[in-house]
């Protein structure tokens, strides 16, 4: 007799069962496999060694956790029936499959905004796919669409994929921590979920699961300033988009950008915009085909081509990727004035032309590709957007900073922000 399910190895959640049907399907899709090729952390291994998990582990364990919850909350008196199961397993498996090459570094270098001047952002390709999913499966999918978009008419099935405390975040809270060593992003998913229940049409948490929230919401906090915002992070990013800049500009004129991997040369050459991504738009499907067949290996192996350009500033950030030799980043005690930035791109300047790496016409112009400024922003918690809310002994519902349990909560809703400069390190302050 054949097995009724798929087991997955998982280091972080150990076996994680994925019944026949539906979701397995879904598993086993092109577009759900390209995600084993596409790093979680971005550009996160260039500091943390052991950060090459990818966004397939982290789909796998957002759906073994919305497995988990849902098992929870139907053995605390929440019916639901199959259909919901499968379509919210079916979302959280997909949330993120709208990803591209090395997670959020590229995610606004790939589509320019379009006439409408919206920018891309990597939810409204998920949905897309989801949807052109869905047309090939015959419309299986339309309740996990309900559930991804939010408008099924029992919406705590959406808090549980898209929350400050759904199942997204607490896999890759827990699985960046576990990949990257850092003991301070270890959270107590397990607790949470067993704590959770349905309240009046809501996710809530017991009293008793108020300090396993509170510790998540310190963790990320911790992830985002030691991990996420990383100072050498940050610089790789910089150097990456840079990298990309060049390339962009110099498309078409630069004999090196002809072995650029075809799927990514689709986006370079600008044939499509982030207006692309709606349904009735000229370009949705060649978008969708050439987004799907775009990957981390395609944009590495495009970049081992571009340090033979005949180009010194596009050889020069393409080498400095590949070897990380990176920029330098300076955190700041408040955003520089204009006066500074024009002090940093002047001393740029000239050591690009002492470098050999550009003229004295152009290296004005080219100096904007190697420096970046910026701020690092978080909030850990917004009881504004969409608060957490903490089920009392009593019967009664607190919002989180409120509860008796979660006495500094209401400090992690403090904003905070963190202003930088990446500068090549000779000439970096």
């Amino acid at each position: 007799m054949s097995s009724r399910f798929t087991l997955f190895n998982d280091p972080v959640h150990g076996f994680v069962s994925v019944p026949k049907g539906l979701v397995l399907e879904l598993v086993e899709t092109p577009e759900v496999q390209r995600l084993r090729r596409i790093r979680q952390l971005g550009l996160g291994f260039l500091v943390f060694p052991g950060a090459v998990h990818t966004r397939f582990e982290h789909g796998i364990g957002a759906m073994a956790l919305m497995g988990e919850a849902l098992d929870t909350i139907r053995e605390k008196g929440t019916l639901m029936d199959v259909d919901e199961i499968d379509g919210a397993r079916a979302a959280a498996l997909l949330h993120d499959i709208g990803h591209g090459p090395f997670s959020h570094t590229l995610e606004h270098q790939l589509l320019r905004p379009g006439p409408s001047g919206r920018r891309f952002h990597h939810e409204r390709m998920s949905r897309a796919l989801m949807a052109r999913l869905d047309r090939r499966l015959g419309g299986r999918l339309a309740m996990a669409l309900a559930i991804f978009d939010g408008t099924y008419a029992r919406p705590f099935f959406h808090s549980l994929v898209a929350s400050q405390l759904d199942m997204d975040r607490l896999d890759y809270l827990r699985r960046d921590s576990f990949y990257t060593g850092v003991a301070e992003g270890v959270v107590g998913v397990d607790r949470i979920i067993k704590t959770m229940r349905v309240h009046k049409g809501r996710i809530v948490i017991e009293a008793k699961g108020a300090y396993a929230v509170e510790n998540v919401l310190l963790s990320r906090r911790l992830m985002y300033w030691q991990v996420y915002l990383h100072k050498t992070v940050l610089a790789a990013d910089h150097v990456l988009r840079a990298t990309f800049a060049r390339a962009r500009e110099r498309w078409g004129t630069d004999p090196a950008l002809e072995h650029t991997a075809p799927s990514l040369a689709f986006f370079l050459a600008e044939e499509a915009t982030a207006d692309d991504i709606d349904p009735d738009a000229d370009h949705h499907d060649a978008l969708l085909d050439a987004y799907t067949a775009l990957d981390d290996p395609d944009v590495l192996y495009s970049i081992k081509r571009w340090t033979e350009s005949h180009d010194h500033v596009l050889a020069d950030l393409a080498r400095r990727f590949l070897d990380r030799d990176l920029f330098r980043t300076t955190p700041l005690d408040a955003p520089p004035t204009d006066a500074q930035v024009e002090d940093w791109r002047a001393r740029t300047a000239a050591w690009l032309v002492a470098e050999g790496l550009s003229s004295r016409d152009d290296a004005p112009r080219d100096a904007d590709l190697y420096v970046a400024t910026g701020t690092a922003r978080l909030a850990a918690y917004d009881a504004a957007s969409e608060s957490i809310c903490i089920l009392q002994r009593d019967g009664t519902v607190r919002e989180l900073s409120q509860a008796a349990d979660a006495p500094t909560a209401g400090a992690l809703e403090a904003r905070r922000e963190r202003a930088y400069v990446c500068l090549p390190k000779p000439v970096a302050p």
